[in-house]
């Protein structure tokens, strides 16, 4: 039955991707304010159906936490879902993504109009300082820059040292660091299959100020993301193996 719910909504979720697309590719010829109303249109069709056919929901906490200008938000990344979230949650986002998805039919044309950052994994230095460059400009738009600071998607649980890229866009930005918890790997696989009906949380926590040398940045980030983390996911009856850890 899970993996028919599951089926059911790739169906949902990836049709309406196509339909939408066709229809809204002219607004990519417009102000990237209609391509970023047309799309908070369809993620709402994607959450009714995400509701529905699987039982999962979701609630945003902390919203106070969020900066009226522009700011870098950290995200934990445990599914394609915040992927996709990020662009309704968010006033007026530009998420780092990789390269390969702005190849995508109708998501990346959306991706590329709505000015979101790509970057070459491969690309070395050359792609870091263009990373750089572009979400320093997106923060002075009062945007809000957005990084899964993992790299990849991870396991409940998991906690992975982050990836240096991180440290250099909260020093090039300066700009407050919004750190962000959230549990959807327990509810939803890595691809957005079901795992368990529930209530996705994402949750927003206390701005880290700019200013902060490196190591203190990194270790301060990392400490919120995963302590907010793992008391989300222990009000699901999940406890991280602390042991793995040492």
């Amino acid at each position: 039955m899970r993996q028919l719910r599951s089926l059911t909504f790739y169906i949902w979720m990836y049709g309406l991707m196509v339909i939408f697309g066709l229809v809204g590719t002219p607004l990519l010829l417009g102000p990237r304010s209609w391509a970023r109303k047309f799309l908070r249109i369809y993620l709402k069709v994607v959450w009714f159906g995400m509701r529905w056919i699987m039982g999962v929901t979701f609630e945003v906490r902390g919203r106070e936490h969020l900066s009226t200008g522009g700011a870098l938000v950290a995200s934990k990344h445990m599914s394609m879902w915040e992927t996709l979230a990020f662009w309704e949650i968010l006033p007026d986002p530009a998420i780092i993504l990789k390269r390969s998805l702005i190849y995508m039919p109708f998501f990346g044309w959306f991706a590329v109009r709505l000015g979101n950052i790509s970057i070459d994994r491969k690309g070395g230095g050359k792609a870091l300082k263009g990373m750089l460059r572009d979400a320093a400009q997106r923060g002075s738009e009062n945007r809000q820059v957005l990084i899964f600071p993992e790299g990849t998607r991870v396991e409940p649980g998991e906690r992975p040292e982050f990836k240096p890229g991180i440290a250099g866009l909260y020093k090039s930005m300066n700009k407050p660091c919004i750190p962000v918890a959230l549990n959807s790997g327990v509810h939803l696989q890595t691809y957005c299959g079901l795992r368990r009906p529930g209530r996705i949380v994402v949750e927003f926590l206390e701005p880290i100020a700019p200013g902060l040398d490196k190591a203190s940045f990194m270790r301060e980030l990392h400490a919120r993301i995963n302590q907010a983390t793992d008391a989300l996911l222990a009000a699901d009856g999940i406890t991280p193996d602390l042991e793995e850890r040492a």
